[in-house]
């Protein structure tokens, strides 16, 4: 069996957290930072982590407000992390050989 490629698997997305984060979000669209922290079994530190390594990339933005005078944190794909998150699924097709 020859060796496949994987040099198409998106670093940014592959850990376990993040893949998690990608899935979760572009299902939902949008999350609270408390739903995804309790969806994932992440802690605040660890979640919070991998989501500035989202930002970064440009794959999520995250937007900080109020509701009342609780914080609020919501987080989005945008539209860079949807094709990033679509180009990792086929990349990860072409590695297993389902394509």
């Amino acid at each position: 069996m020859a060796a496949r490629d994987i040099g198409g698997i998106d670093e940014v997305i592959h850990g376990r957290l993040r893949l998690g984060i990608m899935v979760y979000l572009a299902d939902a669209e949008v999350a609270d930072f408390t739903e995804l922290k309790d969806a994932l079994d992440a802690t605040q530190g660890n979640l919070s982590v991998h989501l500035r390594k989202l930002e970064d990339a440009g794959y999520v933005t995250i937007e900080k407000s109020f509701l009342g005078r609780k914080p609020l944190t919501q987080i989005r794909l945008t539209q860079d992390g949807r094709r990033a998150f679509a180009g990792y699924l086929d990349a990860l097709t072409r590695v297993v050989g389902k394509s």
